[in-house]
């Protein structure tokens, strides 16, 4: 659904929508598949969000049933963009925390901190396609659909994240231990 963000349940819901969501008093419209409408309810009210709209009957396939007009998110393999990443023409976006990236990450990467995505808004480019990723995938689509809902639609999300890409041989930094790095 077009503006709108997502912050899926099957990962860390509660924590993500309390870090990325400031005013606990925003009023909220959920889009959830059928029969999580009362789970996730809770768990918004677990962190202080308690003032809930609603819920679209029927989830988002009632949406897309509608007509109404859509949006997505484009997602491709470390294999499918490897080749199109070594040119170095566009730029990749880690939203993993800074201790995860300091820790290892891929080799020209910068680091966007999802916790900290409003600050960097005007450092995506807005006139070339551009790479976000995570560690796994989960707060990759995360930042896709925040910065989606900003008016960035030029990004693709690597699928899979940086476990992915390092497995798929993508160059990346030497893995540095954060309990023995120096200060």
């Amino acid at each position: 659904i077009p503006r709108s963000i997502f912050i899926g349940l099957k990962g860390d819901f509660a924590p993500w929508v309390g870090a990325l969501i400031a005013d606990v008093k925003q009023p909220i419209l959920l889009v959830t598949p059928e029969g999580k409408e009362e789970e996730t309810v809770t768990r918004l009210s677990r962190v202080g969000f308690d003032a809930t709209l609603g819920y679209l009957k029927g989830g988002f396939d009632s949406w897309l049933a509608s007509g109404r007009e859509t949006d997505s998110l484009i997602s491709q393999t470390p294999e499918e963009i490897n080749e199109i990443l070594a040119l170095k023409e566009n730029q990749v976006f880690d939203v993993s925390k800074e201790s995860e990236f300091e820790a290892e990450h891929l080799e020209d990467a910068v680091n966007t901190p999802l916790t900290l995505l409003n600050e960097y808004l005007s450092g995506f480019p807005t006139d070339k396609t551009f790479y976000v990723h995570c560690a796994g995938g989960y707060r990759s689509v995360i930042a896709a659909s925040i910065l989606k809902s900003r008016g960035i639609h030029n990004l693709i999300d690597i699928a899979g994240g940086f476990t992915a890409m390092k497995k798929s041989g993508m160059s990346t930094s030497d893995f540095v231990c954060p309990s023995t790095k120096q200060s």
